[in-house]
């Protein structure tokens, strides 16, 4: 066991007092007691279940919290149920350990202050003394990881007294927790009502170690999830004094799967260069394992020119096994025999409606095909316009847009403000997703805005998957939004589920090196 340096300075301490930070001198000893056992706990994320964040605050040292992992940063918070006198934090790390994070306080779990900060952590167990904090809330917030992984705590433990007594009886834990109903994106709530000795004001409802709502009644419907999937819910009660109830039993709870059944495809661009024989066959390879309904390509499908006899020497001899199913799109490469090859080879395939860009449905989901290369040059405006055509005449609940050159991309090229039409028409409609390629990489990033900033609500997926084959790029920094970024061959095996979504990135030899969703389409 190893003991972190306490804070500095006896004489004047870092005190959390109301959400604001202020000094004062230190504070008298009182009598030092665990608080946080079998409190509320609320983090980031969760890598599964089994590992919400209860388990870091249950007394028991084999369970733990984890997050999900390869993300920055992460945190896990306990309600300590009323303002608290903090003396000592102690962390039990699990091998995913941070290496740089702070812990913090809050009043109300929404405005945080430092309470200590970490650099050149390294795992096991991290124990600080000396503390003179009040706070309601205590977070570790962890913003760089020890490992390729995710953060895992197997005990967090905050202790501390009670530093002007007054009520702190929690209300009693909710009972009878049930699912009234369900459908593909929500399911519905109700419990039985815990009672308090000040007064119940209200209720937590977590999905799985989350808060997700706070109704005042005993019901509550939870909605926008994906298709198909189960959740795990717990309730907890609120007093008119802040005291929170422990959580409840876990309800265990699924959607219903969507009405078109589960769809599966695979993605990938910059494929087939005549050096590089084996790489596209073994992405190839994993493409028949996967086995999916359907290929699309994001161009850039052959090199070098793109020529009829270069892809019947090296595509078809690959991909070309998965012809009759792919939906496939230009890159720059093909423009270098001014579309030819990949006319003749492709054929109806490629221009189902006349043009080298097109748009089809797959369940519930709206496909756009476009030709970017006429976009990147400074021209198309023939393609926006029949783009925004296409998407007002849409009446699928879901929409994905793939082609060649990224709007958004970490990597040399850089962000393009030449694709910003196709872009801009996609935002408009509140669009899922863009995979696109160029650069040979992977890269997806949260939704992003017109202008490359992350926007939840209305912003759009960007997914790169330039890894289908060619020589990989490994010069990039990760921009504003990127979730997961790597330089290594294979496929997105993408899975559609009535309204819902979610992928992984199969390497060559078959292991996943990312996984994303399921996200529900808006």
């Amino acid at each position: 066991m190893k003991r972190r340096t306490p804070l500095a300075g006896a004489a004047i301490a870092a005190v959390v007092l109301l959400g604001q930070l202020t000094t004062a001198p230190g504070a008298p000893a009182a009598a030092e007691t665990l608080l946080s056992t079998g409190k509320p706990t609320s983090t980031s994320s969760v890598e599964s279940s089994g590992f919400e964040g209860g388990r870091a605050v249950d007394g028991d040292a084999s369970t733990r919290w984890a997050s999900e992992e390869g993300v920055d940063p992460q945190w896990i918070a306990v309600d300590l149920g009323s303002r608290m006198a903090i003396t000592r934090v102690k962390l039990s790390w699990e091998a995913a350990y941070a290496k740089t994070y702070k812990i913090q306080g809050s009043a109300d779990g929404t405005t945080w202050q430092d309470i200590k900060s970490v650099t050149g952590g390294n795992g096991a167990i991290d124990e600080y003394t000396g503390l003179t904090a009040f706070a309601r809330h205590v977070r570790v917030h962890g913003t760089a990881r020890g490992t390729t992984y995710g953060y895992s705590l197997f005990e967090l433990e905050v202790y501390g007294s009670n530093p002007g007594g007054g009520e702190t009886e929690p209300p009693t834990v909710p009972t009878g927790l049930i699912a009234t109903a369900t459908t593909t994106d929500s399911v519905s709530l109700s419990w039985n009502a815990s009672t308090d000795n000040v007064a119940v004001t209200g209720y937590d409802v977590l999905r799985d170690g989350v808060v997700v709502g706070t109704p005042t009644g005993t019901t509550y419907t939870d909605s926008g999830l994906a298709s198909g999937l189960e959740f795990a819910y717990t309730v907890r009660a609120k007093d008119a004094a802040g005291n929170n109830s422990a959580a409840s039993a876990v309800l265990k709870a699924s959607t219903k799967p969507g009405g078109s059944g589960t769809i599966t495809l695979t993605i990938a661009g910059d494929i087939a260069n005549p050096e590089m024989f084996s790489t596209h066959e073994q992405t190839a390879a994993q493409i028949a394992k996967i086995n999916p309904q359907y290929v699309l390509t994001v161009g850039d499908n052959q090199y070098h020119k793109g020529t009829l006899a270069e892809y019947r020497a090296h595509y078809d001899k690959t991909w070309g096994k998965f012809k009759s199913i792919t939906r496939p799109t230009i890159g720059n490469h093909e423009w270098d025999d001014q579309l030819k090859g990949y006319k003749s080879y492709f054929g109806a395939i490629a221009y189902p409606q006349g043009l080298p860009y097109y748009s089809y449905d797959v369940g519930d989901f709206h496909f756009v095909a476009m030709d970017s290369n006429p976009i990147y040059t400074g021209g198309g405006s023939e393609q926006v316009a029949w783009l925004r055509q296409d998407l007002a005449k849409n009446t699928k609940a879901c929409v994905v847009g793939y082609w060649h050159h990224p709007r958004f991309n970490s990597g040399h090229a850089g962000d393009q403000k030449s694709i910003a039409p196709l872009w801009n028409e996609l935002e408009k409609v509140k669009a899922d997703m863009v995979f696109t390629g160029h650069d040979h990489h992977y890269e997806r990033t949260k939704p992003l805005d017109t202008s490359g900033h992350v926007n939840e609500a209305n912003g759009i997926r960007s997914v790169m998957v330039g890894i289908g084959g060619d020589y990989l790029y490994s010069d990039y920094k990760a921009r504003e939004g990127v979730e997961k970024i790597f330089a290594k061959h294979g496929v997105v095996k993408l899975v559609l589920n009535g309204k819902s979504y979610s992928w992984e990135v199969i390497d060559t030899k078959g292991a996943v090196l990312d996984k994303a969703g399921p996200y529900t389409c808006r």
